[in-house]
């Protein structure tokens, strides 16, 4: 029986480049396929740099504690492709969206391959039509759609008529695709707007803020901007969300770091704006309470690795790979840190098409020291011994590794003194090989 791995495996070759942006091949299969993408439920389409799962995390968690039924599309996966296509569940029913089944998403690929009929086409593409035509099949009260790298050229972008659009904070991240400056990325990522419908918007810089709002008064899109139309911070341990609809006193996300407020906001802003929900302030707490994103900040508490680790030391995972990810988890540290202090260690790898001195530059004075591995596998990592240089660049103690276990073993023999707090970091491709062989 042919596996989904075989067919995806097989997708790739669809297309000379990884990345090609355009729309013009993913409305294509879609006709062929029936417009599949016109008959789902209403969406939450959201792009941006930074923060973008985490948003459709608590999108999610609050829309099924309110017992509602929920589709999402997200990219990339951390351990199996299956994570990407998930669909809805009824918690009334005593059921909870899931990652779709072997057996449907064989029979989706190998659907939406013979409609293609060998016609160029990108993985995301073709892998997007088939996430539609799972959507379409299935009942659900809202579908939650990540956009990939960019905005008005992603394959997502043929929903014309979102419930409400969404733009994290923006950052420098795959310039080779999306353009040098924060202006140009921004210009991509408001692709997503739409005439007419809700905008909400996360803190930006104001680069991209000017950016935004231009393309918004453009084509007639009502903006809900972070901090001028809603406001959220923390106030004596709870979570404090404000707009013109009243103040709601919440308690704190369960994902860790102050940056996670800000996604949390944008989340509820979000649930307030669009028109088609009305969520209930208990279902809004119950999301920020049970909340799940791996990789993000998260504490690893079982498997191979956490069995090795002193008595008191602690491992945290975290896939954020860009200067702006980093100083998000940078913070998340120095806060634990003032809580409970630990000499805090780097496991680092990470993609050369990243910028690793900017991402480094934000543990300086942090992190006593770091060690650098490759990520197996994976042809545009960094070897262990570039990336080392790049952390000593950024003025960090760092020594290369042959794995993250070798690594580990250096990093409990550098912190003898106190037990240490270990991070394993810089990449979402090594965060789903660690989930995958010692979670």
């Amino acid at each position: 029986m042919t596996t989904s791995d075989v067919i995806l495996d097989r997708l790739t070759g669809l297309h000379p480049k990884l990345i090609d942006l355009s729309l013009g091949r993913t409305f294509t299969l879609l006709e062929r396929l029936g417009n599949p993408h016109l008959r789902v439920a209403p969406v939450f389409h959201v792009a941006g740099t930074n923060g973008k799962g985490s948003t459709c995390a608590y999108l999610r968690a609050m829309l099924e504690a309110q017992g509602l039924g929920v589709h999402s599309y997200i990219s990339p996966h951390l351990v199996r492709f299956h994570e990407r296509i998930r669909l809805a569940g009824y918690p009334a029913a005593g059921t909870r969206s899931a990652n779709i089944s072997e057996p449907e998403l064989v029979a989706l690929l190998d659907e939406c391959e013979r409609a293609n009929a060998g016609d160029q086409i990108t993985f995301f593409e073709i892998t997007t039509v088939a996430a539609f035509l799972a959507f379409a099949r299935h009942r659900a009260d809202a579908l939650i759609l990540e956009t990939g790298l960019g905005g008005d050229f992603d394959s997502t972008n043929v929903i014309e008529r979102p419930a409400v659009t969404i733009i994290t904070p923006i950052d420098l991240d795959h310039q080779e695709f999306l353009g040098n400056g924060l202006a140009e990325i921004a210009a991509v990522k408001a692709g997503i707007l739409k005439p007419g419908t809700p905008g909400v918007i996360g803190p930006q810089q104001e680069a991209a803020l000017a950016v935004i709002e231009e393309r918004a008064a453009d084509i007639g899109a009502p903006l809900f901007i972070h901090g001028r139309d809603f406001m959220v911070f923390e106030e004596q341990g709870r979570l404090i969300y404000q707009d013109e609809g009243g103040l709601l006193d919440l308690p704190l996300p369960r994902l860790v770091g102050r940056h996670q407020i800000d996604n949390a906001g944008t989340a509820i802003a979000a649930l307030r704006a669009a028109s088609h929900f009305e969520l209930s302030e208990d279902a809004i707490e119950c999301g920020l309470r049970e909340v799940e994103w791996p990789a993000r900040m998260q504490r690893l508490t079982r498997g191979p690795l956490v069995e090795r680790l002193p008595e008191g030391a602690e491992l945290w995972l975290d896939g954020g790979h860009n200067p702006a990810g980093g100083r998000a988890v940078a913070h998340a540290l120095a806060d634990l840190d003032q809580r409970v202090e630990r000499p805090l260690v780097m496991i680092c790898g990470m993609l050369t098409t990243k910028d690793a001195a900017g991402y480094f530059s934000n543990f300086t004075g942090l992190a006593r020291h770091v060690e650098t591995i490759a990520i197996p596998g994976e042809k545009a990592s960094f070897t262990a011994a570039a990336l080392a240089s790049c952390a000593a660049g950024a003025g960090l103690s760092a020594h290369a590794a042959s794995s993250v276990s070798d690594a580990l073993d250096k990093a409990l023999r550098a912190s003898t003194a106190q037990p240490p707090r270990v991070l394993i970091c810089g990449s979402l491709y090594l965060a789903g090989q660690v989930l995958r062989d010692h979670g």
